[in-house]
């Protein structure tokens, strides 16, 4: 038995940030290659994190040097990373 699904192309293209601003108090407002923009707040998962590396970026200064680097949100060379469905639904509390 086979199955073929036919997607189109759309439905294949894989999710990526284009355009992300620090708006100040470590949020970013992030648009999506879909057009979809989230605000994301990052202060309560930093602020929650006992792991130094993590909370060293509770200095506004190094949070907000970040780069979008392959269509995801990068800080210092993969130092920190969120998956991209995360920041999508504009969470990253865990």
């Amino acid at each position: 038995m086979k199955i073929s699904v036919d997607y189109k192309k759309e439905e294949t293209k894989s999710l990526k940030i284009e355009k992300a601003n620090y708006i100040g108090d470590f949020a970013i407002r992030i648009k999506f290659n879909d057009g979809t923009e989230k605000l994301v707040d990052f202060k309560p998962f930093l602020t929650r994190s006992v792991h130094p590396s993590i909370r060293k970026y509770l200095d506004e200064r190094l949070f907000s040097n970040f780069k979008i680097i392959d269509g995801n949100l990068n800080w210092n060379d993969y130092d920190m990373i969120f998956p991209i469905w995360d920041l999508y639904k504009g969470k990253v509390d865990k």
